[in-house]
């Protein structure tokens, strides 16, 4: 990459937010700690500093050394990052009288200025934060204002540098795209020539590069990513890539069949390996979520081993990682942020497994792999296929997992997301799927009294499952799906449906 941005993290909740805002300017962006600053900063046309739960003011506030940046490169602050800007650079911060936060107006606006440009007085903008800036830094001069903040926008003369109180990643900051572009294309020249059809060309030149004549294995299972990652595989090294399909006794109804089916006629190498037994065998007895993950990955990891040693002199193991499983985030206390599940598919490589791991995947965000599948004609029925996750219904199974969980749970599930394709709400969803609770609940068929299981369905609608709201689905199909489920999974006697967000849920249950 030669036309980049630089994202340096502060522990923003919005940090992947600008990164994928920039994207959507076909402008490549990448997200760094602001504590694990590259060295080499020459690839990088423009730095973004994020916003922060931590305040400029107190004594352990994130103070990375921004000498080789400030004044040589283009720069602009958002939030903690304009605060921070001002703090170390001759302004005034200091705690506001009420906290910031929410929809804003622009109030006063210097149009005269490349930064502005096409965005007027009444602009809505959104602020959150708790400290203001009362004294712009030395050489500031004030682009524009809100009824409560004065200081909401600034540039350091004779700088490519801007501070901004509000967020123009978000979604209430209505010009905050536009904004963004001002910055990155009209004042720090950057050319939007990121897309699909590049990104392609590039990967796959770099692939035949990296990997030459060696043989690869790549796991498939279905989903986009993996899928996505073999056709870029395909198109560079042809027949020198393995593909293996696991069935690890967790997928969902009929889809270990379903999926070689897909594949038979996209010229690709698949080989379909089923290895439920071992799987479910090794997880017998484990409840712990994080136990059943490890368990799960410990066996993936087993399986390419064996498979590996079948095909002569492979070399190289490839995996559908993309960027949000891999980005080194920043907690609020400044270290790493705290682990909230295992992902199999990132690293973990035993010692004695001797291939090397290749990604192709793995700057690219969920909708962005969508974009590049779709610029090779890949079948519409792949890349909208719903997110499904590795462990697949191990972790839709609450509790220790048995044959007869996986059974119950699949019907259920086929009912679920068989009706939403019946009633046209499949494409309207972003994933959907069944869980199966630990609990018998208490219920009445005909004149007997049953205790059987509870079942909740998720459907969300998302872009790349940072975050998720709940789909309103319409109270007739969800009537219908509940009955249906109860009428014909036995051992299922309630149906409930889970309108959580995420955050502060997550997606799954596990």
């Amino acid at each position: 990459m030669h036309n980049n941005v630089l994202i340096l993290d502060f522990g923003s909740q919005y940090t992947q937010l600008i990164a994928r805002r920039v994207r959507e300017l076909n402008i490549y962006s990448e997200i760094k700690p602001y504590n694990k600053l590259p060295e080499d900063l020459s690839d990088y046309k423009a730095v973004i500093l994020s916003g922060s739960p931590s305040s400029v003011r107190s004594e352990h506030a994130p103070h990375p050394d921004l000498s080789e940046i400030k004044g040589k490169k283009p720069l602009l602050g958002i939030c903690y990052g304009a605060q921070y800007l001002s703090h170390f650079h001759g302004g005034n911060v200091a705690p506001s009288a009420t906290r910031e936060y929410g929809r804003a107006n622009l109030s006063y606006v210097n149009s005269e200025d490349d930064f502005l440009q096409d965005i007027g007085e009444g602009s809505q903008v959104w602020m959150s934060h708790s400290d203001t800036i009362k004294e712009l830094p030395e050489g500031a001069i004030r682009l524009a204002s809100t009824h409560d903040v004065e200081n909401a926008a600034y540039k350091i003369d004779g700088e490519m540098t801007y501070g901004i109180q509000f967020h123009p990643e978000v979604y209430h900051t209505t010009d905050g795209k536009k904004l963004l572009e001002n910055f990155l294309v009209n004042i720090a020249g950057l050319q939007q020539n990121w897309t699909p059809d590049a990104f392609v060309e590039t990967t796959v030149e770099e692939l035949k590069k990296e990997i030459g004549d060696e043989k690869v294995i790549l796991g498939l299972s279905g989903g986009v990513d993996s899928s996505v990652a073999a056709m870029l595989l395909h198109k560079a090294i042809g027949d020198h890539l393995y593909c293996i399909f696991v069935n690890n006794g967790l997928l969902r109804k009929n889809e270990f069949e379903s999926v070689l089916d897909q594949y038979k006629h996209m010229g690709l190498n698949v080989k379909g390996v089923d290895a439920s037994a071992r799987f479910l065998g090794a997880l017998k007895g484990e409840s712990d979520p994080e136990g059943k993950r490890k368990i799960i990955g410990r066996v993936f990891i087993e399986v390419f081993d064996d498979e590996s040693h079948k095909v002569e002199n492979a070399k190289w193991l490839a995996q559908g990682t993309i960027y949000p499983d891999r980005i080194e985030s920043v907690s609020a206390s400044g270290g790493p942020s705290a682990v909230i599940k295992s992902h199999h598919n990132v690293g973990g490589l035993p010692d004695y497994m001797k291939l090397k791991v290749v990604e192709p995947l793995k700057m690219l965000f969920k909708d962005e792999v969508r974009r590049v599948g779709a610029s090779m004609d890949m079948p519409a029925e792949i890349l909208g296929r719903h997110p499904f996750p590795g462990p697949g219904l191990g972790i839709r199974i609450l509790g220790d997992i048995t044959p007869e969980k996986v059974a119950i749970l699949q019907e259920v599930d086929a009912i679920f997301v068989d009706g939403l394709k019946k009633w046209g709400l499949y494409d309207k969803v972003w994933q959907a799927g069944a869980m199966l609770l630990p609990v018998d609940s208490v219920g009445v068929m005909g004149d007997e009294r049953t205790y059987e299981k509870c079942v909740a369905l998720r459907a969300v609608e998302s872009t790349d499952g940072m975050t998720a709201d709940w789909v309103n689905l319409p109270y007739e199909f969800l009537q219908k799906t509940s009955n249906d489920i109860i009428n014909k999974v036995k051992g299922v006697n309630r149906v409930v449906y889970d309108i959580s967000s995420k955050p502060p849920a997550t997606i799954e249950w596990e």
